[in-house]
């Protein structure tokens, strides 16, 4: 296992981190804005971001080999008003750039919703590798589901990966070697509390709309934004705020917080921390933690033992392997 360090922007409650430190990393620096996310962060990995990234001097921040960021999905979601660049939030990638600009650490990692991809007709991405591949780094990107790395749930998300070297890189293919199903995540009905549980009028009505379709357990239902229900054999994308609502462990109760953190993949040990409306949201925001272990240990593959062939760098080519 290689050794290297990083650093973790817009690092929420530390999934990233997670899939870092499984591949032999050592974060030495975190940067969260948010105070509830900074609270579980610093309770389960003993280490207090900073702050505000607008605050951060790119100078003070410890030299790394890898930067990571999850930068913020709002402006660009299918949930959000999908204003990209034009939402004051979209403009945070610019702290990442202003960063790389100073730093300049020999790899990146950046992670986005799926519909980062094709936001504004492609441009809002294209716009993005441009500027990364203007601070002289070879850039791929993908879309990677968490389906595909072992979790029961469907999680699309956009990754794009940097080299400061021209190094060609290509995503991880789909390792279900050891999936994890439902068994695995959901607790039994018995143990959990009644606040968990969906009033007899919802279970009903959702009943109701599926009396035409195979019901199996275990399953979680999922309601789609027209109120048609899905029986699945894993969970939909868990979300921000309405994960709570729009689905239901075999049609009668909400996922708990521990159960959420298990469809993203973090360890038993990571504890919940703060009130549960907050845990919820931040969970939601959060990323699948084994795809980006599966990311981190190609990038940790591609810098450190060069699995892959070096390649003229091609600024302003869009690189989609």
């Amino acid at each position: 296992m290689s050794e290297f360090t990083f650093i973790d922007l817009f690092a929420g409650i530390g999934g990233i981190r997670l899939g870092f430190e499984a591949v032999g990393g050592t974060c030495v620096f975190a940067s969260e804005n948010d105070p509830e996310a900074q609270a579980i962060y610093q309770h389960n990995f003993q280490h207090e971001p900073a702050g505000d990234i607008h605050l951060i001097d790119a100078e003070a921040i410890p030299d790394h080999t890898i930067l990571t960021a999850g930068f913020p999905c709002q402006p660009f979601s299918i949930i959000g008003n999908k204003l990209g660049f034009a939402d004051t939030r979209g403009t945070l990638f610019f702290e990442i750039e202003r960063i790389l600009a100073v730093k300049r650490p020999p790899a990146f990692l950046l992670e986005n919703v799926r519909q980062l991809a094709s936001h504004d007709q492609h441009r809002t991405l294209k716009v993005i590798l441009q500027r990364l591949e203007s601070l002289g780094y070879s850039v791929t990107w993908g879309i990677l589901n968490a389906l595909d790395f072992g979790l029961p749930q469907k999680r699309e998300r956009t990754f794009i990966i940097g080299f400061h070297d021209p190094i060609h890189y290509r995503l991880p293919v789909a390792n279900k070697t050891q999936a994890k199903t439902l068994l695995d995540v959901l607790e039994d009905d018995t143990t959990i509390a009644s606040q968990w549980f969906a009033s007899d009028y919802i279970v009903q009505k959702r009943l109701a709309s599926v009396q035409h379709k195979q019901q199996f357990f275990p399953s979680i239902w999922h309601e789609n934004k027209g109120g048609n229900i899905s029986i699945l054999p894993f969970s939909c994308a868990l979300r921000a705020h309405a994960s709570f609502n729009y689905l239901l462990v075999n049609g009668r109760r909400r996922l708990t917080p521990r159960e959420q953190l298990r469809l993203q993949g973090f360890p038993e040990w990571f504890e919940i921390y703060g009130s549960e409306s907050s845990v919820r949201r931040l969970i939601g925001n959060s990323v699948a933690v084994p795809v980006v272990e599966a990311v981190a240990q190609s990038i940790v593959n591609t810098l450190f033992h060069k699995h892959e062939q070096p390649i003229q760098l091609q600024l302003g080519v869009l690189i989609h392997e």
